[in-house]
């Protein structure tokens, strides 16, 4: 029996493999998350994607894993995951109003396969007011996220529109993923 491993400890990316009904483990590792600021987003998302699969892929040889890594970018800026409050507030006052861009790489590794992608999806914010702010920074949910915003959650009170793949913007391009798992010889349900 094929073994997949997702390697993050991202609840959002849980859930999203869940939905799709497999069966997996999670495996996360701590990996320097830093990286060369002269990298396209693309080729950062991909990078450190393939970081954090390798980080597990070392210890379990005979499985699949799935490793993946979401930023934002906004005037050509990296907006990664907030620090704090204050830095949360920030970047959402930066996002406001604006159109930016989510990119989240993947990488998959088995034994025989090596690869890993990106996707790219346009998203644009309503105006936001300095109370819409503090409300969404209180809540606690911009801490953990690329860009100080998950729009599956309250977040989504902020987005006025997407171009591109929402689950991609959650955390997982579900879609892609699973054709990338068939053609790299994961044996699927489906």
């Amino acid at each position: 029996m094929q073994n997949l491993i997702l390697a993050s400890s991202s609840p959002r990316r849980k859930e999203l493999l869940e939905n799709l009904q497999l069966t997996f483990t999670i495996s996360s590792s701590e990996v320097d998350e830093s990286f060369d600021p002269m990298l396209s987003p693309e080729d950062v998302v991909m990078e450190l994607a393939e970081r954090k699969a390798q980080a597990v892929f070392k210890d379990n040889p005979e499985s699949f894993v799935l490793g993946s890594d979401t930023i934002v970018v906004a005037n050509g800026q990296v907006l990664g995951k907030p620090t704090n409050s204050e830095e949360a507030t920030r970047m959402l006052t930066i996002l406001s109003g604006q159109q930016h861009d989510v990119y989240t790489g993947v990488a998959i590794l088995s034994a025989n396969v090596s690869t890993k992608f990106f996707e790219k999806t346009e998203v644009e914010f309503w105006e936001l007011t300095d109370e819409e702010i503090s409300y969404y920074v209180q809540s606690g949910e911009p801490l953990d996220k690329a860009g100080s915003y998950g729009i599956q959650q309250l977040g989504s009170m902020l987005v006025k529109r997407i171009k591109g793949d929402y689950f991609a913007v959650v955390g997982l391009p579900v879609a892609r993923t699973v054709r990338e798992l068939r053609k790299a010889g994961y044996q699927l349900p489906y």
